[in-house]
């Protein structure tokens, strides 16, 4: 009996009839992929600023982050301070450019962290719990770091700005950031320069003596800063100058 010829041609047809039949059943059998999905067009409660504004108004406050720091802390008298001081002594690498920077920064984070605890205690976390709006919470927020603000800020340096912007006599508490941080910063660079000048005075002291004494020993050729920089240091080192300055920067807020 001769095979039938149209044998090839019927099992590649079953062949295709089977694998269509099982495929539904192994596609509703695989597994489902995980997939990502980013959707910023959630229903807003009322009163608060909507997703896309929250989303905005965070990455700017990223991006003036540094700013924020340097002008609106303390970190602008520190730095100012410590800088005076390594200029009083007359040794322009030491310490270094990045080590002010830091001390400065984290005696910055010191100082500070108590009012960054109460922003967080009564502003942040009642708005990841929901509790409050974005608006009372920058409102909240603010409030802390206003009040730090105008602790460090001279009346008159507020009354200047308030008659620049056309404002009347305003209460402390309904004072605007914009006439607070410009008279706070004008308030910390008077204070870091007047800190800064007690403490090139006991330096220059030492200057005029080295000189004079150069001059009646006929050295005038001799450069005086050259015999003073070792009696500066041993006088800083002896007093204990870098206690003596911090302890004086810490004392100096008022918090």
């Amino acid at each position: 009996m001769k095979p039938f010829k149209y044998t090839p041609l019927l099992l590649t047809l079953g062949f295709f009839f089977f694998s269509a039949a099982l495929t539904p059943a192994f596609a509703q059998a695989a597994p489902a992929q995980p997939t990502f999905r980013l959707d910023i067009s959630g229903l807003d409660s009322p009163g608060d600023l909507s997703v896309a504004i929250q989303l905005l108004f965070f990455m700017t406050l990223l991006t003036l982050a540094p700013s924020i720091i340097m002008l609106m802390t303390s970190f602008t008298r520190i730095v100012i301070v410590l800088g005076f001081v390594r200029n009083a002594l007359g040794v322009q690498s030491a310490p270094a450019n990045q080590i002010i920077i830091g001390l400065a920064l984290f005696l910055t984070f010191f100082l500070m962290a108590p009012i960054w605890e109460r922003v967080y205690s009564e502003a942040v976390q009642p708005y990841m719990d929901k509790k409050i709006t974005s608006t009372q919470a920058f409102d909240n927020g603010s409030a802390h770091l206003k009040g730090f603000m105008l602790k460090q800020t001279r009346e008159s340096d507020i009354e200047f700005f308030l008659g620049l912007a056309s404002m009347g006599s305003t209460l402390p508490s309904d004072l605007p950031m914009r006439v607070v941080i410009p008279a706070f910063i004008m308030s910390e660079l008077r204070t870091a320069f007047q800190m800064g000048f007690m403490i090139f005075v006991p330096f220059l002291i030492i200057d005029f003596l080295v000189a004079s004494t150069l001059m009646a020993m006929g050295m005038m050729m001799m450069p005086p800063a050259i015999i003073s920089l070792p009696f500066k240091i041993l006088l800083f080192v002896l007093v204990d100058g870098w206690y003596l300055v911090v302890r004086s920067l810490v004392e100096s807020f008022r918090l």
